[in-house]
Order: C-alpha cells, then structure tokens, then sequence
C-alpha cells in the first residue's frame, strides 16, 4: 500500500456489544479523503460467562483485522460513569481488544470521548444524535448507522485520520 493510503479501525469497546467501523484515508488530486470500507457490532453471548465472552471478542477482532488488515487501530478510552461493575466489565473487553490490535499492529491509538467529539462533530459536549449526523455526513451516507456504538467506532477511526499519529 502506498504512503499516501491508510487502513483505520476504529473499536468501540464493549462485552456485550463492540462496534467496530474501517476506513480508508487516501490522498487524491492532493486532498485527503475518508471512505467507509466496513463496519458492524460484534455482539457476546448473554447467557454465556464473561471469561467466554471475552474469547468471543477476541476471535472476532482477529477475523476483522485479519479481513482488512489495517495500518492503524484506535479506540476509545474507558469513560469511568457511575456504574463500577459496567465500568470494569468493559475495561476486561478493552484489555482483550488491545492486546489483539497490538499483537497485530505494535500500537495502538487511544482518544477520549471529548476528542472524539470535537475531531467529529467540533463540539466537544455533542450527543449521541450530533455524533450519528457528524459521522453519517462526514463519510457521505445516505443514513446513520443503526447502531451507535458502530457510529461510536467510526468516529473514533475519523479521530485518528483527523488528529492521530
């Protein structure tokens, strides 16, 4: 692949759902564009055990990156809520999700939802709404994702091809 293209994935961690959404960064006639080349939710077992739970997201993510093979991973930081118990559920599925991208691409970009946001949507406290237009006009769809945890993962993969390494 030349310099002058990149493969993002984007990953809204979760265990019971992971959004995930690729995008391709190419320059043309010397401006970058973005264009979405795949997106989806992996959603666990409910009735399975999180130990399982965890093995599903890790088979998943690697049929994923095995699929589109991207240059760059980004996902979003753990935002600590009022929920504990949730708040260390997803920090097991975001432990999983980094130790795959990292077995596959050394490194791994990490970006808070205000950067999310603002990268985005260029307002730092937009909801979930702003954030599903920003993302939906941004990529040239004719309709938002039906899910916002995959529009959640798109914004972050539009975070790193905006403001990333």
């Amino acid at each position: 692949m030349a310099n002058s293209e990149r493969i993002i994935l984007g990953i809204d961690p979760g265990y019971a759902r992971m959004g995930w959404g690729v995008i391709r960064l190419s320059m043309i006639n010397g401006q970058w564009t973005m264009t979405c080349v795949g997106f989806g939710c992996v959603e666990t077992p409910k009735e399975e055990e999180m130990g399982t739970r965890l093995a599903y997201l890790n088979d998943a993510l690697a049929k994923i990156i095995g699929h589109y093979q991207p240059n760059d991973i980004a996902i979003e930081e753990l935002f600590f809520a009022k929920n504990v118990k949730t708040a260390m559920l997803v920090a097991h599925a975001r432990g999983v999700i980094m130790m795959r991208s990292a077995m596959h691409s050394g490194r791994i970009f990490q970006y808070r939802p205000n950067q999310i946001k603002l990268a985005t949507a260029l307002d730092m406290k937009a909801d979930k709404k702003q954030m599903m237009n920003a993302v939906t006009s941004i990529l040239g769809f004719t309709h938002a994702p039906k899910l916002d945890d995959v529009a959640d993962a798109l914004a972050v993969a539009i975070t790193h091809a905006t403001i990333g390494g």
